[in-house]
């Protein structure tokens, strides 16, 4: 996933990690299921808790009666992993063997030689069924050293309701979604104040990047073996000039809001329930639309009452869901959330990592990540993310999403917020294409780590 990374520590990965070398003990025998591996522990950083514990215990319990050897699996909190990584993973004595890691993270440890090579193992993983764009994430000069753990996508949230009120239809292309939310904004049919035909915070890049993607612009490119970035490039352009119009027509986000907790406009009331269940607040509705990963719809629909506890209840007569729609009749290319996986070239189980990879790629697991909810690694297995309406969404906007540029010093851009502050300013300013080519000039030298 996307990830905020300080940017003293970005630099200092990259000095620290670049000791790292793509070896680790290679010759270790391959492990088995025997009395040498018995005394032998295997450690998985988890980031975060998006793995469910059902899933943390089939791979203890498989990787034990495959190897006989025991898998530690610690959990590492999303905004200190880069901390630790940067220490842990050059240190042969405290390295952790696999971890999980943003894949917006990957280009940055993979440029500094922090993971083992594991091109022998891609076909047997799942080769070419593998997420495209995450394996380049993870790639180096056509090595692959970090592959794609669950992936997961961003779609549109929307109040059936107020969209009927203002008269408008389903959208099917880019143009038509724009000119939608706009009228919506405007015709207010309930006369809500603040209200957005939808909302996308002024400093949310991460959603704001599709219309860039969708009108054939990027973030950034490689030039010549160099790293540059884009933004006034003449699509980019194109698409940063929609989300001025967004921004200035059919949004009241605050200037200075970015994607957190988007859903919070979307539910008619964001208070707790009396006693009787009945709402205790005023109405909180404040948009028609927003934009968010699919997991948010747990977190949308009518407050009620379940076992003491204040829950939401998705109601299909009031919220819907759809994938962004592009200009040429797929789905806009959006910002592709989810995580890589990787081994550590300091490991000193090698052979036992490899196992352990064997299993998080197998069958058997990737169905339990679609069942979880967790876009499966492997496209042969999406199927068992369901037939519900979030999982088409899922599915359907994934199938043409982009991550962010794959160069060395990307999360140094992000860890600085550069993209924040950039989008902060396209609301208000009168000279779009001049704003742009200010924030090329200061994206560029960080993208290339010297």
């Amino acid at each position: 996933m996307n990830r905020r990374l300080p940017l003293v520590l970005v630099t200092s990965a990259a000095l620290a990690l670049t000791a790292c070398s793509s070896g680790g003990g290679s010759d270790e025998p391959a492990a088995t299921n025997t009395a040498d591996n018995a005394g032998k522990t295997v450690t998985l950083w988890l980031a975060g808790g998006d793995t469910p514990d059902e899933l943390r215990t089939y791979l203890k319990d498989t990787f034990k009666a495959r190897t006989g050897a025991t898998l530690s699996i610690e959990e590492q909190a999303w905004p200190d992993l880069v901390t630790k990584l940067t220490t842990a993973l050059p240190d042969a004595e405290n390295t952790p063997d696999v971890v999980e890691l943003g894949n917006t993270q990957s280009p940055t440890f993979t440029n500094v030689g922090a993971f083992l090579d594991v091109s022998d193992m891609y076909d047997e993983l799942g080769g070419s069924k593998l997420l495209n764009s995450f394996v380049e994430a993870g790639s180096v000069d056509g090595k692959k050293y970090a592959l794609p753990y669950y992936f997961g996508s961003r779609y549109m949230f929307y109040r059936k309701d107020v969209w009927k009120k203002a008269g408008v239809e389903m959208p099917t292309t880019l143009d038509q979604f724009n000119t939608d939310v706009a009228k919506i904004a405007t015709d207010n049919p309930d006369q809500i104040k603040n209200f957005s035909g939808f909302f996308i915070g002024g400093q949310d890049w991460r959603n704001g990047i599709s219309w860039i993607f969708a009108n054939g612009g990027d973030l950034a490119k490689q030039e010549n073996g160099k790293w540059v970035s884009t933004l006034s490039d003449a699509n980019s352009l194109k698409g940063l000039e929609q989300i001025q119009q967004i921004q200035r027509l059919a949004s009241k986000a605050p200037a200075d809001a970015k994607d957190q907790s988007p859903w919070l406009y979307i539910n008619d009331s964001d208070t707790v329930l009396d006693a009787d269940g009945k709402p205790a607040g005023t109405t909180s509705l404040a948009a028609a639309t927003i934009m968010a990963p699919g997991w948010a719809h747990g977190s949308i629909g009518d407050l009620t009452k379940q076992d003491g506890k204040d829950v939401r209840v998705w109601n299909d007569d009031t919220f819907g869901v759809f994938a962004l729609p592009g200009n040429d009749g797929k789905p806009a290319p959006v910002f592709a959330g989810g995580s890589n996986i990787a081994i550590s070239a300091k490991s000193k189980n090698p052979a036992l990592a490899k196992e352990l990879m064997k299993i998080v790629f197998s069958a058997d697991y990737q169905q339990k990540l679609g069942a979880a909810g967790l876009g499966p690694a492997n496209s042969d297995y999406v199927s068992s993310l369901g037939d519900d309406q979030f999982a088409k969404a899922l599915v359907e906007s994934a199938s043409n999403s982009k991550l962010t540029p794959a160069a060395p010093g990307w999360a140094a851009v992000e860890s600085a917020q550069v993209l924040e502050e950039f989008f902060g300013k396209i609301r208000t300013t009168d000279d779009l294409a001049g704003l742009a080519k200010q924030y090329d000039d200061k994206i560029t030298p960080m993208l290339n780590l010297s």
